[in-house]
């Protein structure tokens, strides 16, 4: 009896004041539905708005003057529409999801549940449709293209000095990673690097940002006057931004001068780049420190490269003893724990069988080098160093004495066509043909650019290709700053829809398959790549890797690869056609 009188008590029963219906006792001593019949909360609320849409570009304005592109039925979509209510800040919107129509309508509804509280603190819910109408309207961008009005405001013209596009191919990389390129206009490919071109100058500023944040760029700027309005005192100019950035590359060899030196904190002779950001990482190879210069140090100090990886030497490992750091030694820099020293003696991969000339190296790479093994470096005996004034100190007796005859730089493999057996592809930026740059150089000198030149032009482009993709596959630090697709000509679905590998010549394989034949197949279907650097060192140990045939080269697992690159991913991002 005691436990009835318990719940009696706290489930109470009231009469609605206004239908006499029994209810369980609230603030505002009514049933739901006399409480919806009183109060509103839509009321005021509009039922009917506008979204401006152009049919050219396939944007929707979101006033007063940004256009964004929106599919239907999309999140994007669903943020337009509920910044047209303004009236939806005074109330909690508890859900809001599309009701569908027709896609020819222009009509747009959307289903919101929102709660506010009404009488004596009482909390009501309420749902409802808004319906929004589609009105036409041309952009700006389109209204210009269609008046054949020169579009774009602004040009970033990234420009890097050297005889290959390596860097070139990992900035672009970043630039996809991170969207950097969402507000450009249109893209065109010159013979030094890109330009970017922009409707705004505000998005060049936003895109120069970012070149600042990723890399050590020197920037400069021009205007020019197109029109002037004297009656209402409107100037429109064209904005250009020259980015500039350090012609020096991963491996390269630099030389410090000891004035350098000295200013720098006493670094040594010769350094190796690292790594290229917004610093660069100078490594030094018999002392495993690494030390970082900022852009504004590298510009004022004017540093070039005293060799390039277009002159790697192929060397062949003959022993490797490590070598202890001296606990006493002091430097500017910080040790990099990732290296080891040691020393280790090699010989040019080209003297084998010709002579027995031997060298005793220091080298930082002791944790990955053993006998056996290659290994790319450079030549400092046999180098030419005489062309340049910058180098003149070297051919001091005293210094020559400090300097090492060999500087290794990474481990070498030998040369194969791994094309075929690459199962991952990189995208690319939409960009206009290249030939446009050159046309213009060749008319200045009075030549016109020929079909041989132009097939020169993209061998080399290919060749520069394949070597960044080397270096992806050999560097997983590298490799981790950028996205790699699934390539999907490579990847197959068998009949139960498992996604195995299709290798050359192969049917198609399943997943459980590949791991079976992966390594065989690999092997079996590898033909050597001429036109790369070091071919002469590798003719020479032919019969070695034939004999051989795992080369131990670095894979790219599956893990790494992202899903959702199709073959027409990059015909969709294309931009318009920039008129100059």
């Amino acid at each position: 009896m005691g436990t009835t009188s318990v719940q009696d008590q706290s489930t109470v029963t009231i009469l609605c004041c206004l239908c006499g219906a029994p209810i369980t006792a609230n603030p505002s001593n009514m049933c739901v539905h006399c409480l919806r019949s009183q109060v509103d909360l839509t009321q005021g609320f509009p039922k009917q708005c506008a979204l401006v849409y152009c049919k050219f570009c396939g944007r929707y304005l979101v006033p007063p003057k940004t256009w964004v592109r929106a599919d239907l039925e999309s999140k994007e979509l669903m943020t337009i529409c509920l910044k047209r209510l303004k009236r939806l800040v005074k109330l909690h919107l508890v859900d809001a999801a599309f009701v569908w129509t027709e896609p020819h309508s222009r009509r747009i509804r959307l289903r919101l549940t929102v709660q506010d509280e009404v009488l004596n603190r009482t909390i009501l819910e309420q749902s409802f449709i808004v319906e929004f109408v589609v009105e036409l309207q041309q952009c700006a961008d389109c209204k210009r293209e269609a008046a054949k009005i020169e579009a774009w405001e602004a040009v970033v013209q990234l420009r890097q000095r050297v005889d290959h596009k390596r860097t070139l191919f990992y900035l672009e990389q970043l630039i996809l990673k991170h969207n950097a390129h969402e507000d450009v206009l249109g893209i065109r490919q010159q013979k030094d690097g890109l330009d970017f071109y922009f409707v705004h100058r505000s998005h060049a500023l936003k895109f120069l940002s970012f070149l600042h944040n990723v890399a050590c760029v020197r920037q400069r700027q021009s205007n020019h006057l197109v029109s002037h309005d004297p009656s209402n005192n409107v100037y429109r100019y064209k904005y250009t931004f020259s980015a500039e950035i350090p012609p020096i590359c991963r491996e390269d060899l630099v030389y410090l001068p000891p004035r350098v030196a000295t200013q720098l904190g006493g670094l040594s002779s010769l350094l190796l780049v690292h790594r290229i950001t917004n610093q660069i990482r100078l490594l030094d190879p018999l002392t495993g420190f690494e030390h970082h210069i900022d852009g504004a140090t590298y510009w004022r100090l004017g540093l070039t490269a005293l060799m390039n990886a277009r002159r790697l030497t192929a060397f062949v490992v003959l022993d490797v003893e490590p070598v202890e750091r001296d606990p006493a030694a002091t430097s500017c820099g910080h040790l990099d724990q990732r290296f080891r020293l040691a020393d280790a003696t090699v010989a040019r991969a080209a003297d084998l069988g010709v002579n027995d000339q031997q060298f005793l190296v220091r080298t930082h790479l002791g944790n990955i080098l053993k006998a056996g093994d290659l290994v790319l470096g450079y030549d400092l005996v046999s180098a030419n160093l005489n062309e340049s004034d910058l180098f003149e100190s070297l051919q001091s007796d005293s210094l020559k004495a400090t300097l090492p005859e060999i500087v290794l730089v990474k481990r070498g493999y030998p040369q194969r066509d791994r094309t075929k057996q690459r199962i991952w592809t990189l995208r690319e930026l939409p960009k206009d043909d290249g030939d446009v740059g050159e046309h213009r150089h060749a008319l200045r000198e009075g030549a016109r650019v020929t079909g041989r030149q132009r097939d020169q032009r993209d061998v080399a482009l290919e060749r520069d290709r394949e070597e960044f993709m080397q270096e992806l596959e050999q560097d997983p630090e590298l490799r981790a700053t950028v996205n790699l697709y699934k390539d999907p000509t490579k990847f197959v679905e068998d009949g139960l829809g498992r996604l195995g590998i299709r290798y050359p010549g192969d049917r198609k394989w399943t997943a459980s398959e590949r791991a079976q034949g992966q390594s065989r197949r690999n092997v079996q279907n590898a033909n050597r790549f001429d036109g790369q650097r070091g071919m002469n060192a590798y003719a020479v140990l032919e019969a070695d890797t034939d004999a051989d045939q795992s080369d131990d080269y670095p894979s790219v697992s599956l893990d790494e690869l992202l899903d959702g690159l199709d073959i027409s991913d990059d015909a969709d991002q294309g931009q318009d056609a920039v008129t100059s």
